[in-house]
């Protein structure tokens, strides 16, 4: 009967338990299935077909060998893995994913090289110590004493066990603390103290419970089965299995169903009921077949093989048997199922008459029994090993094994003996703490229940007057809500005034600084003339002075309204397909007179035909300000340049001119509408000081953005976009 392993079963991506070289089985096993079926084989082959049979099983298990030395050099993931993080730059040893992956590296070694198991097991002890990591000195210590427990030191390895059980329960780690109640669990099994074990497997079971592990409770559940199993208790081994294989059925997973098939099919062998057993294998063999896993294979093949030679099917026995034999040699270090494989091919070995052959095989089976302290395979080869010597004559070597033999089976039959009224007691005496802790718990919950009623009542009582104080706490938030609602809207309402105020004290200061100058001088001159002060050809030459005054009254008016509107009302813009070359031209054609009176040229590089889409109004406004602006700062015979530049998805418009140029300080704050700042032309033109602030607001409503670019003495750009007009329909937003 073969052990669920201290670690969980196998799953499909379990690396830690399936072995570390996979050898490529399927042609292997697509081959022995065709030359051989043993159940739909006749038992009595004539001898050719014997001689067939051995050569083809030579031809495979030297193909199965090649396969596997073929992959004896390769590592499986977790060790590339750990590779690669060790090649980083970065690499500490005493990182915990590096120990979390040796751990699982140590694991993988189990069965297939022990001494492995031992030397990584000791570095993850040793790195975990060095940082306090309790998981790693848990799993550290778990493997050591897997591999004490392997190697027969029970002693040892109880005392590992115990000590990585008291620290996991120290870190409350259940997952930890199941395994390791399962792995310690497995050594009182093997030093025969079945009731210890079962003791330690219920426990198992409640903490598995508790915290729902359904893949642990398989495992528990399975090896208290074996137990009776071992004692030849098969009514209640199988009470235990149907419940394994319940659970099973709701994890939905193949592998831990054929682990337990395969443990069934050794109890029907043991119990005669070979029909059952061979069904049972049958199934896990192709489980494990299919997913690959090597330690139950060779246990399975095993099964198969001692179910053959319970029904003296001799070369059936012999051909399952060396099927193990072969994973045995070439994947295996597992000296527990190898014993009973061994005594297994003795047996068979005798039965055929090959007493030589058995004799090899029962004395080997013997050796690695006494190394390992297995009572029950020393008892199994020194039977085979009495018959074998009997056989051959040697009465003194026969009477020393049937002595030894007579000797471990009294122990043993004793213990078992024993051991069974002590399963039986420790089940009973488990289940009675059980029943005297449910009617504890239920006296407490009683008394609970009163304490809850009182605690309801005081709740109640409580909480009518937490209402009471939190709808008197909601209504007093509400009106101070409503008060600072209230008191927002009247600083609101005084932040509007002060604008309102602001803004009257703006349109005053333009009125009687930027406005009343130059009408003052149109009466005066007016005034002069109509009282005869000056002649009318005196007066003629002062008219394009006046032209010009009037002209930027007019322009300033123009200005001054715009803004007004934006501050009163708001800017809504209408936007359409524009034609950027015509607006630009108008301005020019506008503004060609005033430029000419200072010499200067205004080059027009726009591409052909540029298509906007904005308001025409506030566009012809920008445009006019910023052409005005670099006339009135380019100084006589300077040059002025219109260019425009396609974006993705506008238009970037370049208004250059070579005037006088502007600091840092006030390119910062041309665009605000906080500040008013009036600046005189080269020829002591004035402006209003809003034209920049009024061109921002409407680039900015035209979904546009305006910069500037200025060198003083050298010249300034002032840069907008505007959105493109697509080729398809657009409505206005």
């Amino acid at each position: 009967m073969k052990c669920t392993l201290c670690t969980p079963k196998h799953t499909k991506n379990d690396s830690s338990q399936h072995l570390v070289h996979k050898a490529r089985l399927q042609n292997y096993f697509y081959a022995r299935s065709i030359v051989l079926n043993p159940m739909s084989q006749n038992d009595k082959t004539t001898e050719s077909k014997n001689l067939f049979l051995k050569a083809t099983l030579f031809v495979l298990a030297l193909i199965f060998a090649l396969n596997i030395q073929a992959q004896k050099g390769k590592r499986d993931s977790i060790f590339y893995r750990l590779k690669r993080l060790e090649s980083t730059n970065r690499f500490n040893p005493q990182d915990t994913t590096h120990i979390n992956l040796l751990v699982s590296l140590a694991y993988s070694y189990r069965f297939i090289n022990n001494d492995s198991l031992h030397s990584i097991s000791e570095r993850v002890l040793r790195l975990s110590k060095d940082i306090d990591f309790k998981h790693g000195k848990i799993k550290a210590l778990q493997g050591l004493g897997n591999f004490h427990s392997d190697e027969g030191n029970r002693k040892k390895s109880m005392m590992l066990f115990k000590r990585a059980l008291r620290l996991a329960r120290s870190v409350d780690d259940k997952k930890c603390e199941l395994s390791i109640i399962n792995a310690l669990a497995h050594d009182y099994s093997y030093e025969g103290n079945y009731a210890e074990a079962l003791n330690l497997y219920l426990k198992g079971i409640d903490v598995a419970k508790q915290t729902n592990d359904q893949q642990m409770l398989s495992i528990l559940n399975e090896n208290i089965a074996n137990l009776y199993a071992n004692q030849k208790d098969f009514k209640n081994a199988l009470v235990f299995y149907d419940t394994v294989q319940a659970i099973n059925k709701a994890l939905g997973n193949e592998v831990f169903h054929a682990e337990t098939q395969s443990n069934m099919a050794s109890l029907y062998k043991d119990s005669k009921n070979f029909d059952h057993a061979m069904f049972n294998i049958n199934k896990s063999i192709t489980t494990f077949e299919k997913h690959k896993i090597y330690d139950w294979l060779a246990y399975a093949y095993e099964v198969k093989g001692s179910i053959y030679l319970e029904q003296k099917k001799y070369q059936w026995a012999l051909y399952w048997y060396d099927q193990s034999n072969m994973l045995h040699d070439q994947q295996l270090d597992d000296d527990r199922e190898k014993i009973q494989l061994l005594n297994g091919m003795a047996q068979v070995y005798l039965g055929l008459g090959k007493d030589s052959l058995s004799m090899v095989y029962a004395s080997e089976g013997l050796r690695l029994s006494k190394k390992i302290k297995s009572l029950q395979g020393e008892i199994d080869c020194a039977e085979t090993l009495y018959l074998l010597f009997k056989n051959k004559g040697d009465n003194v070597a026969a009477l020393a094994h049937l002595e030894n033999f007579k000797k471990l089976s009294d122990s043993l039959s004793k213990d078992k003996n024993k051991q069974s009224l002590s399963l039986l007691e420790t089940k009973m005496q488990y289940q009675q703490e059980k029943q005297e802790l449910i009617a504890a718990n239920q006296r407490a919950l009683a008394k609970q229940r009163n304490y809850i009623y009182i605690s309801v009542l005081v709740f109640l009582i409580l909480g009518t007057i937490l209402f009471i104080v939190r709808r008197s706490a909601l209504i007093h938030k509400k009106l101070l809500r409503e008060l600072q609602e209230k008191s927002k809207a009247v600083s609101d309402r005084e932040t509007q005034l002060n604008e309102i105020n602001q803004t009257k004290t703006k349109l005053l200061s333009i009125i009687g600084h930027d406005l009343r100058g130059p009408i003052g001088a149109l009466q005066g001159m007016l005034k002069l003339f109509t009282d005869g002060e000056i002649g009318k050809s005196e007066f003629i030459s002062f008219i394009p002075k006046l032209k010009s005054d009037v002209e930027n009254i007019s322009f300033a008016l123009n200005n001054l309204l715009s803004w007004g509107q934006t501050q009163l009302n708001g800017i809504s813009p209408k936007p359409k397909r524009i034609s950027l070359d015509k607006l630009v031209c108008g301005n020019v054609q506008l503004l060609s007179e005033v430029a000419g009176s200072k010499s200067i040229k205004i080059i027009n590089q726009l591409p052909e035909n540029p298509q906007i889409w904005a308001d025409l109004n506030h566009i012809d406004i920008v445009i006019r300000n910023l052409l005005s602006n670099a006339i009135k700062f380019t100084p006589e015979n300077g040059l002025i340049t219109i260019e425009a530049e396609e974006k993705r998805n506008v238009w970037q418009i370049m208004i250059r001119d070579t005037g006088i140029g502007m600091n840092k300080e006030i390119q910062k704050k041309i665009f605000e509408n906080t500040t008013n700042i009036t600046t005189y032309g080269t020829n002591n033109e004035r402006g209003t000081g809003l034209g920049l602030s009024l061109c921002k607001e409407m680039i900015i409503k035209n979904k546009g953005e305006i910069w500037v670019e200025s060198v003083l003495r050298k010249g300034t750009t002032f840069f907008f976009t505007l959105p493109k007009a697509l080729k398809r329909y657009q409505q206005a937003s």
